[in-house]
């Protein structure tokens, strides 16, 4: 039984009904929940597959690694090939034989597939700050920051970048409080100590150039199937917030980015964010505002996202509310909080008066479900205990041999594997605070040569010709001048330290005549 038009055929129901997920409902999103070990992988593989072969291309986090196997067709000699061959007999599957599917390998830190790199301008305030654990306050700084650099022209690329900006700002605080808000070297500070943990951890490789280009994620292969782009999240899961707000941020970035569709005959995309509590722990008000518009909204742009978890209560009612498919693998009933669970996810289902849902989750044997779907209509159709279908390609991981052939055919080979170091705001920084010290050392070496070529009539000479206040005056203007030329177009550096007050007390020691040059020249000129 091949998967018919127009829809993904999910397994038998326990009435004798085919059960299957209609392409031109898969954006209205879906859930696939179950307890460890009951089989949700593998219907995700499945159904993963089902979508290629219709011509959707698929994103999907490889959490434990094993399924990158959906590159590689099935094999009689695997240890479950028996059991997969008899679910498809069972099922009347007359035509089950192994396949491959189209595979592009992704891996953040660049060791199991192409890299994934975005910016931190991209990134923005609100997630970076969810990424570094940052109090409302230390929040508020950054964003603070980051308009700063956009009001400069400064961009901020990566660590480094961003780096740069927080030294300067820690530096200039009281320059971007008066301009901006309260900003606090304590609250810089700690946000410096929370990026260099954070860096510590891998993150550094996520931000830089080239950066991801969305449509890459969009491609089909030549026989019209579509890629299945395998994310390797089995070491990022060892930073698990970094692994849920890169995934939002994946999600938000289609967001911005495709154009509206309303509901197409398929989906442009179907997304799996697996272990999707993860999104959602501690996540602030302002985070949760974003995912529930960010999963409300993005159906319009062709994407469908199934949120994969353990727990059907891990998920916020109010995205929850957005999800009309739904495949419910068993449930254990070991604590209060299972049995609510159970319950919750018995509610959901559209009532089957011949079937006790409530006990039926905790009865399912592995690859069986409670699935209910959206029907053409887009209403969600009677809930039925399904036994699921068996999926064609590997269950289990790809060798590392295999991988690095599939990569080397991949059609993005050599797109983003060779990170770019462009001039950003580290250097503008580093380039703007040695010009700055650079034009101190001139003028002071010019004033000391004209000060020696003076006559000494008089050894009060300065101190008649310019009044003490004047030199205070014009020493001040000198150092708001350099101060100027490194805070409003500039970052601070190790350089730059001490410029303005040198570029002050130059101007207050030299002479009559070599002072009103320097002045004009470093106002009328630098500050430009």
């Amino acid at each position: 039984m091949t998967d018919m038009a127009g829809d993904i055929y999910l397994g038998l129901g326990g009435d004798g009904s085919r059960q299957s997920l209609a392409l031109s409902r898969s954006n209205r999103h879906g859930l696939i929940a179950g307890a460890t070990g009951t089989g949700k992988t593998v219907t995700l593989q499945g159904i993963a597959e089902s979508f290629s072969a219709a011509g959707v291309p698929v994103f999907v986090a490889d959490v434990k690694g094993d399924l990158s196997g959906i590159a590689m067709p099935g094999s009689p000699t695997f240890k479950h090939a028996a059991s997969l061959e008899a679910r498809a007999k069972e099922l009347g599957i007359t035509d089950y034989s192994y396949a491959d599917n189209p595979v592009i390998f992704w891996d953040l830190f660049g060791a199991q597939g192409h890299p994934i790199r975005t910016t931190i301008s991209e990134m923005g305030p609100l997630l970076l700050a969810r990424l570094l654990d940052l109090n409302e306050t230390q929040e508020g700084v950054l964003q603070i920051i980051f308009r700063h650099a956009d009001e400069n022209g400064l961009l901020l690329l990566n660590f480094a970048d961003l780096q740069a900006v927080l030294q300067w700002a820690s530096e200039n605080a009281a320059e971007l409080s008066g301009k901006y808000g309260n900003v606090t070297r304590p609250s810089v500070g700690a946000i410096q100590r929370q990026l260099l943990s954070f860096e510590a951890q891998g993150a550094g490789n996520f931000f830089g150039e080239p950066a991801l280009e969305i449509d890459d994620f969009l491609q089909v292969d030549e026989q019209g199937r579509g890629y299945i782009n395998v994310l390797a999240a089995d070491q990022l899961m060892r930073s698990p917030k970094l692994y849920a707000t890169f995934l939002l941020w994946l999600l938000a970035e289609l967001f911005e980015s495709l154009p509206e569709v309303g509901d197409p005959e398929k989906p442009r995309l179907v997304f799996f964010f697996d272990e999707a509590h993860l999104l959602f722990d501690d996540a602030p008000k302002a985070l949760m505002d974003k995912i529930e518009q960010v999963v409300r909204l993005i159906r319009s742009k062709g994407v469908g996202v199934f949120f994969v978890t353990q727990n059907p209560i891990d998920i916020p009612e109010k995205v929850a509310g957005q999800l009309g498919n739904r495949v419910q693998h068993a449930l254990r009933a070991f604590t209060p909080r299972d049995q609510r669970a159970i319950r919750a996810a018995a509610e959901t289902f559209r009532v089957n008066p011949d079937l006790d849902v409530e006990t039926a989750i905790t009865e399912l044997k592995v690859g069986e479900a409670l699935v209910s779907t959206l029907d053409e209509k887009g209403a969600p159709t009677i809930v039925q205990r399904t036994l699921i279908k068996p999926p064609r390609s590997r269950l289990g991981p790809v060798t590392p041999k295999e991988r690095a052939i599939i990569q080397s055919v991949s059609p993005l080979d050599g797109k983003y594997d060779t990170l770019i170091d462009r001039e950003s705001a580290e250097e503008v920084i580093a380039a703007k605070a040695a010009d700055a010290a650079a034009t101190a050392a001139e003028v002071e070496a010019r004033g000391e040569e004209e000060v020696r070529g003076q006559p000494r009539k008089s050894p009060s000479l300065w101190g008649k010709a310019v009044s003490r206040g004047t030199k205070v005056a014009i020493g001040g203007a000198a150092g708001m001048a350099a101060s100027k030329i490194l805070g409003k177009k500039s970052r601070s550096n190790p350089v730059a330290s001490g410029v303005t007050s040198a570029a002050g007390s130059i101007a207050t020691d030299l002479a009559g005549p070599i002072v009103g040059r320097f002045v004009r020249n470093l106002i009328g000129g630098l500050m430009r």
